[in-house]
């Protein structure tokens, strides 16, 4: 009885290992909410240390999204920079540089990080908040 126990629990654990077509810690779908006064222009987002997940996402108006853009991993924390209009002249702002160590990826979801202008004087761009749309459906 015993063997045939253990013949079914490894019977049981060889046929449900199997490849997943997609890792899971991507891809995920990510969009930008511009929640400040002014138009990000230029959008440009990174969203982990792999050179791919670099993307550029164009022009964001205020209070308005931007459309989907598939990355193969993202955390809660990106990289993010715009050309925003100050009156003179179109003037770079970011994010910074993040630290993806030690960080959970986001895994296959859509998301929407929500920016704004943190500091005008240091051109210093903040994520208030990453909202979990809805699970990405894979095909």
């Amino acid at each position: 009885m015993q063997k045939l126990i253990i013949i079914s629990l490894l019977l049981i654990s060889v046929l449900s290992c199997k490849k997943k077509e997609y890792a899971p810690e991507g891809p995920t779908d990510v969009r930008i909410k511009n929640i400040s006064d002014l138009t990000f222009e230029e959008v440009i987002v990174s969203t982990s240390e792999k050179p791919d997940d670099i993307d550029t996402i164009g022009n964001v108006a205020n209070g308005s999204v931007s459309d989907y853009f598939r990355f193969a991993k993202a955390y809660p924390k990106a990289e993010i920079s715009a050309k925003i209009n100050t009156g003179d002249s179109l003037v770079k702002f970011s994010t910074g540089t993040v630290s993806y160590t030690y960080m959970q990826y986001i895994g296959q979801d859509r998301i929407t990080y929500e920016v704004y202008i943190s500091d005008m004087n240091k051109r210093k761009l903040t994520i208030s908040n990453v909202i979990e749309d809805e699970p990405l459906v894979l095909k």
